[in-house]
């Protein structure tokens, strides 16, 4: 190129970047100063309530419903639908007193309102990926397996205002498992009347702080200040629109341009840059969740356990964590994550304290035991992971970790939406990627994704009956030293199967503008728009 043709060239992308610079401005500065702006790493596959799974439509369920109990600025549970509830003694009977309250569309909230939405989480038509955690409640396991009639579950209305719920065995988790977005009410006429449209903008009726204006596919939900809410005078955003920003980078364009105000994903490769660049806006917060790899234990030769744990303990957990993730994680060989309640020190597998160059040697043995690796059979690995740059990242640095042991890794990804969708409804994969933020502190949230009868969340589709009964004597012991002692036998079980390989434990990486005040980081990262304010 000559150097006229070069200075043109540099002339016309400087204009260019101007007239960016210039729309981006314009963009910022035309944006409503009364409207929170709040980027997510994906987009809802469902806004109907108990047929949720991923965080991104819990953050959205819980601006629109509000179940039982709900949560503080600081995560922390707190009443909600209920003003008080009482535990008999035995600790199998729960009585709720509900306040008086209103749905979106005017009508009363109900204690019926509770008993339906309860019935069709756990009714096998709905398939609910989250109706297992419901197993506690007396009859459920029943319903839910075709057994017995909806009429069975242990939930029942006392009268408009009093709630009662039995269960099948005391539950120390019980009431942190009721704030949880599958748990909320539900207006049975409208569901009834709407159909298939129920949960779309204009017929969706809530009890949140929020209703749904507007959804427009790939672009934005449009969230609006439910007047009907409780306690609608205490919220002070009048409209949020909810961005769904898979692409990280982007993401971080659009928060640099002042076109989002919130994004709850920050890229790791980015961290050490935003940290310089917003010291005052990103946010690292440990969290109650593990990042981890599913293997397919129903198709050769992810069946054999040797060749997972071949797999897993040649993974650089440390590298993954530091490196690829920018300090913005840390390693993983358990599933439960420390600093969870009624547990004690993390769980490790043999391999943990193995030096790189001794565990990729054990490997090898594995592997030729197993009749792979060199000299052996071919082994072909595919990654299925959900797009993102962090994901990639982790998956082509885990191949190359794979090299030595003769692997040939593959990679298919897909938006999170449609991956997640992919595995619930057990789609064919070798090695797919999966993560879990707790949905209350305790660690059977975490066990229980490997309890055969779960199969929405079971992605290895792993079958131990050992595991399984280990996890059913831990939900019937009341004395919480020895719940933890067994929960931590049938973790030690899993980590010597390995059907999940767990590799980093979760940060959350919240990038929060200035102007939204009243944010809190806490380790279940839940952050209700109704507790945020907007500065000028």
């Amino acid at each position: 190129m000559s150097p006229a043709i070069a200075s043109i060239a540099l002339i016309r992308r400087a204009l260019g970047l101007c007239a960016l610079a210039l729309i981006l401005s314009a963009t910022a500065a035309n944006a409503d100063p009364d409207v929170y702006r709040r980027g997510e790493p994906g987009e809802p596959e469902t806004l109907d309530p108990q047929k949720t799974q991923t965080v991104v439509e819990a953050d959205v369920v819980y601006d629109l419903f509000e179940g039982l109990l709900s949560y503080d600025v600081e995560g922390k549970l707190i009443p909600g639908a209920s003003l008080s509830w009482t535990i008999s003694d035995d600790g199998l009977t729960y009585t709720f007193a509900l306040r008086d309250e209103l749905w979106s569309n005017g009508d009363p909230v109900t204690a019926d309102d509770f008993v339906f939405a309860f019935r069709r989480l756990i009714d096998p038509a709905t398939a609910a990926p989250y109706a297992n955690l419901f197993s506690v409640v007396r009859n459920a396991e029943a319903v839910n397996q075709g057994r017995a009639n909806a009429n069975a579950l242990g939930v029942k209305a006392l009268d408009a205002h009093r709630l009662e719920i039995d269960l099948e065995r005391p539950t120390p988790y019980f009431l942190g498992l009721l704030a949880h977005q599958t748990a909320v009410p539900i207006d049975r006429a409208a569901v009834e009347s709407a159909g298939r449209d129920a949960f779309k903008p204009g017929k969706l009726v809530g009890n949140g702080a929020y209703t749904l204006v507007g959804y427009t596919p790939n672009d934005r939900l449009t969230l609006q200040r439910n007047p009907k809410f409780r306690d609608a005078a205490g919220v002070a955003i009048e409209r949020e629109e909810i961005l769904p920003l898979e692409d990280r980078a982007a993401a971080i364009r659009r928060f640099e341009a002042d076109e989002i105000d919130s994004y709850a994903d920050a890229p790791a490769d980015q961290i050490a840059y935003l940290e310089q660049r917003f010291p005052d806006e990103i946010h690292l917060t440990p969290s109650l969740g593990t990042y981890y790899y599913a293997f397919n234990t129903k198709k050769p030769p992810f069946d054999d356990a040797r060749v997972r744990l071949a797999l897993s303990m040649t993974i650089d957990r440390e590298f993954l964590a530091q490196t690829i993730w920018g300090g913005s994680m840390a390693p993983a060989y358990a599933l439960v994550p420390p600093g969870i309640d009624n547990y004690g020190s993390p769980v490790e597998p043999g391999f943990a304290k193995l030096a790189p160059i001794d565990a990729e040697a054990r490997a090898l043995e594995l592997l030729r035991q197993a009749g792979y690796g060199p000299g052996g059979k071919p082994l072909d690995v595919e990654i299925r992971y959900n797009s993102s740059s962090n994901n990639q990242a982790t998956a082509i640095a885990i191949a190359d970790m794979w090299k030595p042991l003769g692997v040939t890794t593959s990679f298919i990804n897909s938006d999170a939406k449609t991956h997640f969708a992919y595995l619930r409804d057990r789609g064919d994969f070798d090695v797919a990627r999966a993560g879990w933020l707790a949905d209350y502190s305790d660690p059977q949230n975490f066990l229980a994704l490997c309890d055969s009868a779960n199969a929405a969340l079971d992605y290895s589709r792993w079958a131990n009956p050992r595991y399984d009964a280990l996890l059913a004597q831990a939900e019937g012991e009341r004395d919480l030293r020895k719940r933890a002692e067994l929960l931590a036998e049938a973790e030690t079980l899993l980590l010597k199967e390995q059907p999940v390989a767990p590799l980093m434990y979760l940060e959350s990486k919240n990038l929060v503008s200035k102007r939204v005040s009243g944010w809190r980081p806490n380790a279940l990262d839940r952050h209700l728009t109704r507790y945020l304010t907007l500065e000028p």
